[in-house]
């Protein structure tokens, strides 16, 4: 069987994660070109993955502008650049691996949808965590009844102290005008995971947030513009940008997204000039640094979402509580303990991951590729993902408004 072809969309840490797939199963998965702005990550991926001069590209533009050259297309650009993309791929007869979210607008996201109907391609938006072990497991106990009805779900995403500041205060994610609101870039995961787990739409959205902590006011005196700038607070900021990065035994993520150059030369060039060397409260980050979003379910059951940066744990938990019983869930501890009423505890075993995102990484592809040779529709289509994506546009309307949001 020949493997499915691939074109790669934007080489930084999303289209290098999903294109690894080709790297471990090549015979499920080739990558046979890449379109990335980035001169430096467009060779590294290429050469990684074997990639010919003639098929690496400067823009997704420049190769969407040559005849179809494979099955489908992986859209790993930034945010507010992955409508025209999807799009125009699907028009030319590709399948789409889309990254989320879908788009920052509610109109994209809805022609996103409509094309992908209209043109009869696959897309599959990135909700990776629907592919992970742990959340398929947590979705197999509701749908077995061992909690009865669900009447609550309470979901906290602790985004970690350091990957806020890595992300969102001073990296690609960091201003609402150049990507997504916090809720949408980050958190469209976890409304999709609630209705996913739920099982029926969401009627009311209720959110509050703010950015409170990473501005110019909280600056401890004397804090420069850049760590490297002799900063007298070295020793005590949990954020100095040195020690996140600098640290030569690490070369994964998220150090391998400041610079390709991994060298101690390297890495001290990318703090002195780059974004990820700047104090991080002297960065022009606006999006929220907490936030806190009610669901109103069908049928009257409803969930709670924390969002918070000031975390030392970079997991997901959460509690499901039913009629007939509680769950208690850690995704970082890869943790699930089912406490029926009036029974034992029971902890559930949870199937090691293989990819990141607690597997949902390579379990998103391998659905896809299922898709792309069986037919059939992705557990996470256009047409499914949307809803989600519209819980998250309410959810900025009634922070920002101070609003109930029916949908």
């Amino acid at each position: 069987m020949k493997p499915i072809t691939a074109v790669v969309l934007g080489a930084g840490s999303r289209g290098c994660s999903y294109s690894g797939y080709a790297r471990e199963y090549p015979e499920a998965l080739q990558i046979v070109a890449v379109a990335e702005p980035r001169a430096d990550r467009r060779d590294l991926l290429a050469q990684e993955l074997n990639i010919p001069e003639s098929n690496r590209f400067a823009s997704w533009q420049e190769l969407l502008a040559r005849p179809r050259m494979a099955d489908c297309v992986f859209v790993c650009t930034m945010d507010d650049d992955h409508t025209a993309p999807a799009i125009q791929a699907m028009e030319l007869g590709y399948h789409v691996l889309l990254e989320k979210p879908m788009s920052n607008t509610e109109a994209e996201c809805r022609l996103i949808a409509d094309t992908a109907s209209r043109t009869g391609r696959a897309l599959a938006v990135c909700h990776v965590l629907r592919y992970t072990p742990f959340y398929m497991t947590l979705k197999n106990l509701i749908d077995q009844g061992q909690v009865g009805e669900v009447t609550v779900i309470n979901q906290i995403e602790n985004v970690g102290y350091w990957h806020q500041a890595h992300s969102f205060v001073r990296g690609n994610w960091r201003t609402v005008r150049e990507t997504s609101p916090m809720i949408l870039q980050k958190s469209c995961h976890d409304m999709d995971i609630l209705l996913w787990l739920m099982g029926k739409d969401c009627r009311r959205v209720q959110s509050f947030g703010s950015l409170r902590h990473f501005t110019p006011e909280n600056a401890p005196e004397g804090a420069p513009e850049r760590c490297l700038d002799g900063c007298p607070h070295a020793e005590r900021c949990p954020y100095y940008a040195p020690a996140l990065y600098m640290d030569m035994r690490r070369t994964g993520w998220p150090v391998d997204v400041i610079t390709t150059d991994l060298s101690e030369a390297g890495r001290r060039k990318a703090l002195e000039e780059g974004p990820y060397g700047r104090c991080v409260y002297r960065c022009d980050n606006d999006v929220v640094d907490r936030q806190v979003v009610n669901l109103e379910f069908e049928g009257g059951a409803v969930a709670t979402f924390t969002m918070t940066a000031f975390s030392a744990d970079f997991s997901r938990q959460l509690k499901i509580f039913g009629t007939e019983g509680q769950i208690t869930a850690d995704m970082g501890t890869n943790q699930i303990v089912l406490h029926r009423f009036g029974e034992e505890k029971q902890t559930i075993p949870v199937d090691a991951a293989r990819s990141g995102h607690g597997g949902g990484d390579y379990g998103i592809l391998r659905d896809f590729l299922h898709v792309l040779r069986h037919g059939g529709e992705s557990r996470t289509s256009a047409n499914v993902s949307l809803q989600s994506h519209l819980i998250c546009f309410a959810a900025e309307k009634s922070r920002k408004e101070h609003i109930v949001v029916e949908l």
